[in-house]
C-alpha cells in the first residue's frame, strides 16, 4: 500500500449547527481539493481556516466572533514568520452579518453565504493574490449544486446528501428564509448521481437533508414533478444502500389539504430501507402559540399525522423541536406543549429558549417572558423529555435489534455502530464486522446509548470489508 501524499496545503473547517452545514463543509473541502487544499483536524499548521456557521442558536454571532479572535493571533503570529494564513467565514452567520463581519473582524479574508459554496475556490484564488475583505452574500441565478465537482472526498459508511434547501415557511423565530433564501429543490436525476457515487464509496446508509425535506418537489427525469416519497422509492433501488433517513420534516407537508407529500407516510410502511425514526420538530403543543409563530398547523395536525406514521410503521421513533416562551406565552399554553409530549412519547428531543432573532417578525412581538419564567419552563420540557428519552432506550432491553457498525469503540475490542432509531450501540465485535448490519441483543440502556452483545444469529467471521479508506478527517464540529 502506498503513503497518501502530504497536500501542499491544509484545510481546517470547523463546522456549527445542522446536518445541512456539515454537507456543505464537505463541498468546500471537495472544491478546493483541486487548488491543493487537503483536510486536517488541526488548527496548528492549517493554511486556511473557514468557520462555517449556524444562526439559529442565542448569541450564534458573537461565538463567532470569539472564535475569530484566537485566530487572529494566530494569523498575526504566522505573519511575523512570513507564513499566510486565510480565514473564511461561511454559513447563515455569514449571510446575515456579512458586511458587519468584516467591519469588525478586518483580518478576515473571505465572507460568503451558503449559497456561494461553489464560488469559493475564486474567492480563494483572488485572497492568495493578496486581496481582502471579500464578500459574497448574494443568492446567486444558477443552482450550486450544477457547479459544484462531481467528484467528492468519501464521507464513510454514513453520509449526507443535501435534496431540498431553503424555506418559503417563514416562522416568526426563524432566519432560515432570509440565510438559505426560498424554497429549491435538486432534480431527482442529480440526487440520484450523487447517491450512487456516495455508495460506490462505501456509504451504507445515507441522510437526505432539508431545510424543509419533505417539501421536496424536484423535476424527475421524465420531466414530472417527483415528490420526496417517490425519490425515496427510487433511491432504494440503489444496490448496496442499505439505510435512509431524511430530515428536517414539516408538518404541514404531510398534510394533503395543502398539497403535502401524503405518499411519505405510506413510504413508511412499503420501503424497508426507510428507517423508522422521524425528526418532526412541532415547536409548540397550544394552538395559540403556533398561530403566533406562524407555524400553519394545529397541535391536533400533528398528532393526527404521527398516529398515521405510527399505524404505517408501528416500530417509528419521533424526534422534535420545542420553543418555550416564545412572546405571549401563557402558562396554559404551556401546560399545552406538556400535555401534547405526555400523548405522543419522543424518542429524543431538542428544546430551548426563545430568542429574539434580528429582522424576524417575533423579535418586534411585545409581551415578552421573564427570563426566569422560561428558565422554568424549559427545566420542566427537558425533564420530562429525559425521562421519555430513557423510557425508550429502556424499552429495548432484551430485544435483538439490526445495528450498522461503524468503527471502533473506545474499549479494546468493542466496535460502535447505530441502531435504526440513531442511538449508538456498542458491543464486543471483530473489526471485520465494519459496514455490515448484523442482529445485536441489547443489555443495557444509557442516557445516549445502548450496550449490546452477539447472538446465534450474529457472524463474527465477516469478510473484511473492501472500502476505500476515508480521505478526510472528520470536520470539526463546535458547539453552536
Amino acid at each position: 500500500m502506498t503513503d497518501t501524499p502530504e497536500p501542499a496545503k491544509r484545510l481546517l473547517v470547523r463546522t456549527w449547527g445542522c446536518q445541512m452545514n456539515v454537507y456543505d463543509s464537505a463541498r468546500m473541502a471537495d472544491v478546493l481539493a483541486p487548488l491543493g487544499y487537503g483536510s486536517t483536524g488541526e488548527l496548528e499548521g492549517a493554511d486556511m481556516v473557514v468557520l462555517n456557521t449556524c444562526h439559529i442558536r442565542e448569541k450564534a454571532s458573537e461565538k463567532v466572533f470569539s472564535e475569530l479572535g484566537r485566530l487572529r493571533l494566530m494569523k498575526q503570529a504566522r505573519a511575523a514568520e512570513g507564513r499566510r494564513m486565510i480565514i473564511a467565514v461561511a454559513g447563515c452567520v455569514a449571510q446575515a452579518e456579512g458586511a458587519a463581519i468584516l467591519e469588525r473582524a478586518p483580518f478576515v479574508d473571505i465572507v460568503l453565504g451558503p449559497q456561494a459554496t461553489h464560488r469559493l475556490p475564486a474567492l480563494v484564488r483572488r485572497a492568495e493574490a493578496g486581496e481582502r475583505a471579500l464578500l459574497d452574500t448574494e443568492f446567486p441565478p444558477e443552482d450550486k449544486f450544477d457547479e459544484l465537482p462531481e467528484a467528492t472526498i468519501p464521507q464513510g459508511l454514513t453520509a449526507f446528501l443535501t435534496v431540498q434547501e431553503g424555506c418559503d415557511k417563514f416562522c416568526s423565530f426563524c432566519v432560515v428564509p432570509y440565510t438559505r433564501g426560498a424554497e429549491y429543490s435538486r432534480p431527482a436525476a442529480s440526487v440520484l448521481a450523487e447517491a450512487r457515487r456516495l455508495v460506490a464509496q462505501g456509504a451504507r446508509e445515507i441522510t437526505l437533508l432539508g431545510q424543509n425535506v419533505n417539501a421536496y418537489h424536484g423535476e424527475g427525469p421524465d420531466g414530472s414533478t417527483w415528490r420526496l416519497s417517490r425519490l425515496i422509492r427510487a433511491l432504494a433501488d440503489i444496490d448496496g444502500l442499505a439505510r435512509i433517513r431524511y430530515t428536517t420534516s414539516h408538518p404541514r407537508d404531510f398534510m394533503d389539504e395543502h398539497g403535502g407529500d401524503v405518499e411519505l407516510i405510506a413510504a413508511h410502511r412499503a420501503v424497508p430501507q426507510l428507517m423508522p425514526f422521524l425528526h418532526l420538530p412541532v415547536q409548540s403543543g397550544s394552538d395559540a402559540m403556533l398561530r403566533a409563530m406562524n407555524r400553519r398547523h394545529t397541535a391536533d395536525d400533528f398528532l393526527r399525522i404521527v398516529d398515521a406514521l405510527r399505524e404505517a410503521q408501528p416500530d417509528l421513533a419521533l424526534s422534535s423541536d420545542f420553543i418555550v416562551g416564545h412572546p405571549g406565552e401563557t402558562e396554559a399554553d404551556f401546560a399545552a406543549t406538556m400535555a401534547l409530549v405526555r400523548r405522543v412519547g419522543f424518542a429524543s428531543a431538542f428544546s430551548f429558549k426563545f430568542s429574539a432573532r434580528p429582522g424576524t417578525p417575533a423579535a418586534e412581538l411585545e409581551m415578552r417572558v421573564p427570563e426566569a419564567t422560561k428558565d422554568a419552563r424549559l427545566l420542566e420540557l427537558q425533564a420530562l423529555l429525559r425521562d421519555q428519552q430513557a423510557a425508550f432506550n429502556a424499552s429495548l432491553l432484551g430485544r435483538v435489534i439490526p445495528v450498522l457498525i461503524l468503527e471502533p469503540g473506545r474499549h479494546k475490542g468493542q466496535m460502535a455502530g447505530r441502531s435504526p432509531w440513531l442511538q449508538p450501540v456498542h458491543a464486543m465485535l471483530p473489526p471485520t464486522l465494519a459496514g455490515e448490519i448484523v442482529p445485536l441483543r441489547i443489555t443495557a440502556a444509557h442516557p445516549n446509548s445502548l450496550a449490546a452483545e452477539a447472538t446465534s444469529a450474529t457472524p463474527l467471521d465477516a469478510p473484511a470489508p473492501a472500502m476505500p479508506e476515508r480521505a478526510m478527517p472528520l470536520l470539526q464540529a463546535a458547539s453552536a
